[in-house]
């Protein structure tokens, strides 16, 4: 993934999916790439499945990834990181939040949660960068950073700047907010450096 690639944001709605996709896109397109960026709301107010697929390269024509062609998943919760194999390919990462919000069905004892989605997505030799977003972000102290966590997490891997992505966390972000996410960010990225 040197000057392209496709990245794949999935989780439950209210988990900051939507401003976790900006903040890469926004930096990407800050270091000079081109990036296309689409989201898939669902039941997102009611704790649905939320997407946003981003590509970025010299030039893009479509947002849209194909199945099979993802080159990073963050999978903001476990269970989704399973619900979007399709996607992925043999030399994918998933960066996912060990974090499990229970679907209704789960919820209300009409289903299981799986059992061991980590190790299900090492058996398809795909590569796992396993986070405790949720817990980190506590640490910096404000839990909803979860998202900008993430993006920390992921920023190593793509070629864009530690100080692109806080340039655009200082844009993007409200000012009440921003210190925190600042925080939330550096912390993430500490994970994958």
């Amino acid at each position: 993934m040197e000057g392209s690639g496709n990245i794949l944001f999935s989780g439950v709605g209210g988990q900051g999916i939507l401003l976790a996709s900006e903040i890469t896109a926004y930096s990407l397109l800050a270091a000079g790439f081109d990036a296309k960026k689409s989201e898939v709301h669902g039941m997102a107010q009611r704790g649905g499945s939320v997407t946003a697929q981003l590509r970025f390269g010299e030039k893009v024509y479509s947002p849209l990834i194909e199945p099979g062609s993802a080159d990073i998943q963050m999978a903001f919760e476990m269970m989704e990181a399973v619900r979007y194999l399709p996607y992925l390919h043999g030399k994918s990462k998933v960066i996912v939040n060990t974090q499990k919000i229970l679907p209704p069905s789960v919820a209300t004892g009409q289903a299981k949660y799986p059992e061991d989605v980590l190790a299900h997505l090492t058996e398809k030799g795909i590569q796992v960068v396993a986070v405790d977003a949720f817990d980190i972000a506590g640490d910096v102290g404000e839990v909803k950073t979860a998202n900008v966590v993430m993006v920390g997490v992921l920023s190593p891997f793509l070629p864009v700047a530690a100080d692109i992505y806080e340039e655009v966390i200082r844009a993007r972000v409200p000012e009440r907010f921003r210190e925190v996410n600042l925080k939330a960010f550096a912390a993430g990225r500490k994970i994958s450096e």
